[in-house]
């Protein structure tokens, strides 16, 4: 799995298995997750989420876990920091430090009202080939960050939807529709679970023709969805992704409680 296939994943988890909170006096809410391909367990994440009024913070890492942290060392940490603005958690600053063996690249994201107002990524991209798609100014108006972007205030549409998303180098669209609901029980949480079938779609930041990108447009996630305990928002409890190697499926093992 090469290295922007490798990335796509870990914002993934990282992204769902992220949990925002209510809106009330300052609350704090820990969440784990575990990430199997089929039934080997590959990776885990743990996340902690602060909510004051309307602003939010969530401060989440991503590791390689059984085999998979034997083959390959992999892992991450986000930050991210905004308010809840209508029906949408938007961020005022995203970033995610990511680390494949010995390389470490970090992506620093500012937002202002939706826009990207200015992107740091450290070191910096080598010289792009010819057959890079380019993010232009008009891709960076009305986005949302990898993380809270997928997490819906009670209230808010949560599938179908098409979520502008926008991670400090590529700029997406991750597409969801209805597929009705399932029961879905773990620690913190019994009941229905919303279900959605997701679609990835490129939009810029990114080498067209990529044999990996191209797989990634042609398959179809399943993202779960359930109200998070007593909180006014909805966030993902599973999900599954195909690859070429298998099933992988992210499940939260704790969800409040």
């Amino acid at each position: 799995m090469n290295v922007k296939v490798q990335r796509f994943f870990a914002a993934t988890v990282l992204t769902l298995a992220s949990l925002s909170t209510a809106t009330a006096a300052e609350t704090r809410h820990d969440s784990e997750y575990s990430i199997n391909l089929g039934v080997l367990p590959i990776a885990r994440a743990n996340f902690s989420t602060r909510m004051n009024g309307s602003t939010y913070s969530i401060t989440g890492s991503f590791s390689a876990a059984g085999i998979a942290s034997v083959l390959k060392d992999i892992s991450g940490r986000t930050d991210v920091a905004g308010a809840k603005r209508g029906n949408r958690m938007q961020a005022n600053e995203y970033s995610l430090v990511y680390k494949d063996g010995k390389r470490t690249r970090t992506y620093d994201v500012q937002y202002r009202n939706g826009n990207v107002t200015s992107t740091t990524v450290k070191p910096e991209p080598k010289a792009r080939p010819d057959n890079w798609v380019d993010v232009k100014d008009r891709d960076l108006r009305s986005v949302l960050d990898p993380i809270s972007g997928l997490i819906f205030p009670v209230g808010g549409r949560i599938c179908p939807s098409r979520l502008p998303i926008y991670d400090g180098e590529s700029r997406l669209d991750l597409v969801l529709s209805s597929g009705g609901t399932k029961p879905f029980t773990t620690n913190g949480f019994t009941g229905d679970a919303i279900v959605c079938n997701a679609r990835y779609v490129p939009k810029s930041g990114f080498r067209k023709g990529r044999k990996d990108i191209e797989y990634l447009k042609s398959i179809s996630m399943e993202i779960w969805f359930a109200k998070a305990g007593n909180m006014d928002v909805y966030a993902p409890v599973y999900a599954r992704i195909p690859t070429k190697v298998g099933q992988v499926y992210i499940t939260a093992t704790k969800y409040g409680g």
